[in-house]
């Protein structure tokens, strides 16, 4: 069984605590095989905000976990302790994926695991991580990176996105989906396409978009086009480009396709469908169309990610699929997820 360890000391913020507790700490109906083992690890009993934890085992267990979530980092501007910073950098020396949600990075800034890398943390916080630890290449307009063995994540709701990534990274699309649907957040958000929904909910006060993006879901087999999704949105293509943009960050077009890629991606992992089957179904038309898109975003063909997929979720493997070498590290095509996070459809997040 994979263990999760969640890092509980004085001075973190409770609600990116939660969030990773919800994720990892219960099974969605209906997974086969072992979900994770989470325990809390902290020096003692903790006061975060409101709350008092009484930790399940000491830092010193940091090192034994297969993976460690870092918790948001209250005040940045005071030092986190040298024993945390210590534990968090034996574990990573030991081969533990290390995660950190919203300030956390200045926990893993300080233990120098984020030095020559591309972090993130709260856009609020981005300038003064950067100018604290030069070294780290700070990217404040991205809800999270993912840099194989540490990935960094946006402040708080950007938390969630982080999390659901490594559970899709252990165990595939579908089942990060189920436990999006637990928790009643949007499914996928990728790290890259900073501060919108890949998979939307729309507002409530956008009547035209919220009936679109269900009828499109509906019909991702067929060749929409952007025409298609005007006419059936009553509006010109040109004031449906400007309420995608305000909306979802990107085009219409863009949308459309990182859908289709989606949907591929989870049809790979559930069916033994052909490339070209699935190249009908997600509307892409050939295998060869299926191929450079799914590539172009994921980092990998088609088939490439399907054996990568198979080969870490096979009986005996465990949520995380078999362990890679020596230091643990994520290769190939599942590190190769985040290549869609290169996207130029990227926008700034709010600025408030």
């Amino acid at each position: 069984m994979v263990t999760v360890a969640l890092v509980v000391t004085d001075g973190m913020l409770h609600f990116e605590l939660s969030v990773a507790h919800e994720v990892f700490g219960a099974a969605p109906v209906g997974v086969p095989g072992p979900w994770y083992e989470v325990a809390l690890c902290g020096p003692a009993a903790t006061r975060l905000g409101p709350f008092r934890l009484a930790p399940e085992g000491g830092l010193d267990r940091l090192p034994h976990a297969d993976t460690v979530i870092v918790p948001g980092w209250a005040d940045v501007d005071e030092d986190p302790p040298a024993e945390l910073v210590a534990a968090v950098r034996a574990a990573h020396e030991a081969g533990a994926r290390v995660a950190s949600l919203c300030t956390g990075a200045f926990v893993l800034a300080a233990a120098g695991l984020l030095d020559g890398r591309r972090a993130t943390t709260h856009w609020a916080h981005a300038r003064t991580l950067a100018t604290r630890h030069p070294r780290v290449r700070v990217d404040p307009d991205v809800l999270y990176v993912d840099d194989g063995d540490v990935l960094t994540s946006a402040g708080k709701a950007a938390a969630m996105d982080l999390c659901l990534h490594l559970v899709r990274l252990d165990h595939g699309s579908s089942v990060a989906n189920a436990v999006a649907r637990r928790l009643v957040v949007p499914p996928h958000r990728e790290g890259g396409q900073a501060q919108f929904v890949t998979t939307p909910v729309p507002a409530p006060d956008n009547p035209p978009l919220a009936d679109l993006f269900p009828w499109v879901m509906a019909r991702l087999d067929q060749p929409l086009t952007v025409e298609d999704l005007a006419r059936r949105a009553r509006m010109s293509t040109r004031h449906l480009g400007r309420l995608f943009g305000s909306t979802t960050g990107t085009t219409p077009l863009r949308w459309l396709l990182a859908q289709r890629v989606h949907r591929a991606r989870e049809l790979l992992e559930t069916t033994n469908d052909s490339v070209e089957t699935i190249a009908g179904a997600t509307g892409m038309g050939t295998a060869a169309t299926l191929r450079r898109h799914f590539t172009r975003a994921v980092g990998v063909p088609p088939d490439t990610y399907r054996r990568t997929f198979r080969s870490r979720t096979g009986p005996g493997s465990g949520p995380g699929g078999p362990r890679p070498g020596p230091g643990r590290t994520e290769t190939g095509a599942v590190r190769a997820h985040r290549g869609a996070a290169d996207d130029p459809g990227a926008t700034r997040p709010p600025t408030s």
